[in-house]
């Protein structure tokens, strides 16, 4: 499934810092919450997490360079060298020419086996629709374009030939195989 390639920025006491998240997930409409996942080995998220605040940069399909820059170990405000960017109404870097950037204050950080997961109100946000987002698609890096240019035709999936090998079989616990169809069970509706 395409995802959004995201870079997560904080105004940290070092400096700014930012890390790439391949992982960045809506929560909930009200309060508006986000959600991160970094990897417990990240040297750039303690500093970060203590923070308080994090801004979400959202990259364009043209921003490869700057997610491989962001996706380096290490290397803390380095990572914004000779880079221009803004601070958000928190301090947090907001990285020019993004798709979209959301401005978290961060509510929960919690260990979830060898990831954090970090849940954040979204306190402020932009949106450039016109600049289609970066993806990371089947292991690479894409565009939402290619991804669906590579995505299956769902009309061409056929199911396997034969029926199913569970098909009529009943028993305890095991209701009796349907014998309605997709337009039966509609116009059951």
């Amino acid at each position: 499934m395409p995802t959004p390639v995201t870079v997560v920025t904080a105004a940290t006491d070092a400096g700014p810092a930012g890390l790439v998240v391949g992982s960045f997930v809506s929560v909930s409409l009200r309060p508006p919450l986000v959600g991160i996942f970094i990897d417990e080995k990240s040297a750039s998220w303690p500093p970060m997490s203590a923070a308080g605040s994090f801004t979400v940069n959202v990259l364009a399909e043209d921003q490869r360079e700057l997610c491989a820059r962001f996706a380096r170990s290490g290397g803390g405000a380095g990572k914004f060298a000779g880079l221009s960017w803004w601070e958000s109404a928190h301090g947090n870097p907001v990285l020019p020419g993004t798709t979209a950037w959301l401005d978290c204050l961060v509510r929960q950080v919690q260990q979830l086996g060898d990831h954090f997961f970090a849940v954040a109100e979204v306190v402020g946000l932009g949106v450039d629709a016109g600049r289609p987002p970066l993806v990371f698609h089947r292991g690479a890096l894409s565009t939402v374009s290619a991804a669906r240019a590579d995505a299956p035709d769902p009309g061409a999936v056929q199911p396997p030939p034969g029926p199913h090998p569970a098909a009529g079989r009943t028993g305890p616990g095991r209701p009796a195989p349907s014998t309605t169809t997709p337009s039966d069970r509609r116009d059951q509706a």
